[in-house]
């Protein structure tokens, strides 16, 4: 695999370049202005800080088998994306990123690496499918371990009517009537569940980039273009 050509952060600006090119003045407006009060909002918000033990969370892959944090780092650390729904635009831009930069070093170096998501499955599993991730992708059902890590946050008034427009419910994108989503968060856990690691993106058209992941787990970018 060949050293990639631009970074994350490159793709989401090509990305943000071309709706202002093409969205409805209102249409960007409103997603530009639920992202830049969620910047604002962060400071205050209370989340899980590296050096913190979670309790026993529970996820579940796209067959119905539970997959503990337990499970996930029982040899070493792992490494949790967490993203918003399959059909998030951002989200299809970071995991193929991700499978791409990050899966082939973590799986040399022996490293789980998996996707979260609340929303239930079989549409969660679209994503893999769809960008061939070589990763699993989990489920939290009811953002029970998002919210224990404090990493959700609620669409304000313009964001819900604009979903609700598009045909789209709660329940489908986290399995309850809340509106509510995880921002996306990078996790690297420890044994014992300690967090050793954890980047909250409360723009999601702003994510963490692997050279980041790589460095916080002793491993070099340059990794990338030697794993297999």
């Amino acid at each position: 695999m060949s050293t990639p050509s631009s970074s994350l952060q490159s793709r989401y600006e090509a990305v943000e370049a071309e709706r202002r090119r093409t969205w409805s003045p209102e249409a960007l407006a409103g997603n530009i202005a639920q992202r830049e009060a969620l910047v604002r909002a962060q400071p205050e918000t209370t989340h899980v800080k590296a050096g913190d033990v979670l309790s026993p969370y529970t996820l579940l892959d796209a067959d119905g088998a539970t997959v503990s944090l337990d499970d996930l780092t029982s040899s070493g650390p792992a490494v949790l994306v967490f993203f918003r729904f399959a059909g998030c635009p951002a989200c299809n831009i970071a995991l193929p990123y991700y499978a791409e930069t990050l899966a082939p070093v973590l799986k040399a170096a022996g490293i789980p690496l998996v996707a979260v998501s609340s929303q239930p499955f079989p549409e969660l599993d679209s994503i893999r499918t769809r960008n061939d991730l070589p990763f699993p992708v989990l489920n939290d059902p009811e953002l029970a371990l998002s919210q224990g890590l404090g990493i959700t946050y609620l669409f304000d008034e313009t964001a819900q009517a604009a979903a609700i427009s598009k045909g789209s419910r709660s329940e489908a994108l986290n399995g309850t009537p809340r509106w509510e989503l995880p921002k996306p968060t990078v996790l690297v856990l420890n044994p014992g569940r300690v967090v050793r690691f954890i980047d909250i993106s409360p723009d999601w058209m702003r994510r963490t980039e692997t050279s980041t992941i790589l460095k916080v787990l002793g491993l070099d970018q340059k990794d990338v273009s030697h794993a297999a």
